[in-house]
């Protein structure tokens, strides 16, 4: 973190969403970690297969956050994200902190709490912090987005809540377009800092208004990934972001860079 301020790059996409994001540059690990390199990235989050051939944890400028659990998105039900990768291998293979997706509202959300906070106690254990992801999915949930769905979620309390209540440092929500209903999101998240994700491609102007909204909100900065390395100049886009994130310039002044 940077001033209490962080700027992630996520490639933890692959698992989910297959192939569809990728194009014959950015299916390449190589070249979204040479982006988080010359970017100057607080961190870069990969699940542990991807870790293990292509991040060099001897010479890594840039921090690994290795994803902990995972789940396609062939199989149409309630949602529910198993781990796949345990505390102790994601520490040999560099990481300085791990995260794990919860799905508040999944008839299945008894399991990840459980599973959730046996890792955070573990991983509390190493001396190494977690990232919640939340979000409110299934069948008891109409609208994920909603600033009352991000904020109570299917009768079980606050999703920015729950990771707090769960033992995460980090909360890592979706942004709902409103920017003043999130702050009380970030109110909920308590001590835990809110990391906004990135979320589906957006123009260039959307996604700096997004960072500039959920910074003013309180929101300790973003997990971005496909509006980064899906974009034409994806190490302009960044420095946008961080005149955002850290400078608390403007939307306007963040796209000169750009242009």
């Amino acid at each position: 973190m940077r001033n209490g301020k962080s700027l992630l790059l996520a490639y933890d996409q692959g698992l989910e969403h297959g192939p569809t994001d990728f194009n014959l540059n950015n299916v390449n690990p190589d070249y979204i970690l040479k982006i988080a390199e010359k970017g100057k990235y607080n961190a870069i989050i990969l699940h542990h297969g991807i870790a293990e051939k292509y991040y060099d944890k001897h010479n890594a400028t840039v921090p690994l956050i290795v994803k902990l659990n995972g789940k396609t998105n062939l199989v149409k039900k309630d949602p529910i994200s198993s781990q796949v990768c345990s505390i102790g291998r994601a520490v040999k293979l560099g990481a300085e902190a791990v995260g794990y997706t919860i799905y508040p509202g999944s008839e299945f959300e008894h399991e990840m709490f459980n599973d959730f906070s046996k890792l955070v106690e573990t991983a509390h254990t190493y001396g190494i912090p977690v990232i919640a992801w939340v979000y409110p999915r299934g069948k008891f949930v109409h609208d994920e987005f909603s600033t009352e769905t991000i904020a109570y979620a299917a009768r079980i309390g606050y999703a920015a809540r729950i990771g707090l209540e769960l033992g995460a440092d980090f909360v890592k929500i979706n942004y709902n377009n409103d920017s003043e209903g999130f702050k009380w999101v970030v109110k909920a998240a308590g001590k835990a800092k809110v990391l906004v994700a990135g979320g589906k491609k957006l123009s260039d102007k959307e996604v700096l208004q997004r960072a500039y909204e959920v910074m003013k909100a309180g929101a300790s900065g973003l997990a971005v990934g496909r509006n980064v390395w899906q974009n034409e100049k994806p190490l302009e886009m960044i420095k946008a972001l961080k005149k955002i994130i850290f400078d608390n310039k403007s939307v306007n002044e963040a796209l000169k860079i750009l242009k």
